[in-house]
């Protein structure tokens, strides 16, 4: 990467994060276009799938808290899951304005090969770290969880 001049630019790190982020959406979304499932609807799935195997029937809105993913959009995909039958939507009963999602069958049976196949990617994408078990991929992972954990809001240095 060069400026105009022609002088190196460094890399700043939310363009490097936002490059990565990118490049492992679109292998994951590869990974799983055999599977007709985009990388969001994976998220929302695989979430789905491990939060149920805690004993839980999440609402969208906590489906949304815990994916990071805007309420309208898990709504959204929520929709076309549930068209697809992978997914099944029921009102609350004692809120009734929360929505209720539950994996069909049908969809245990889609992601279950989904969570393998992205497992064997993610293996793939931190070789260059060493692998999963790797201290370095360690470090990774407790670097970014510091990001994504960090206020938005921080205070700005002139006040």
């Amino acid at each position: 990467m060069f400026l105009m001049s022609g002088t190196p630019m460094v890399p700043t790190p939310g363009y490097l994060v936002w490059r990565l982020a990118n490049k492992w959406r679109v292998a994951v979304d590869r990974t799983l276009a055999p599977l007709n499932l985009t990388h969001a609807q994976y998220v929302l799935l695989a979430s789905l799938y491990g939060i149920e195997s805690a004993g839980r029937r999440p609402s969208q809105r906590e489906l949304a808290d815990h994916t990071g993913l805007e309420a309208l959009y898990v709504s959204k995909l929520a929709r076309t899951l549930e068209a697809d039958g992978l997914i099944e939507r029921t009102r609350d009963l004692a809120d009734t304005r929360a929505v209720r999602l539950a994996l069909t069958d049908q969809g245990r049976e889609v992601v279950r090969p989904a969570l393998g196949l992205v497992q064997e990617l993610l293996d793939r994408l931190l070789t260059p770290l060493g692998g999963q078990d790797d201290p370095r991929a360690a470090a990774f992972v407790r670097d970014l969880t510091a990001l994504l954990d960090a206020p938005l809001d921080l205070p700005r240095k002139d006040s």
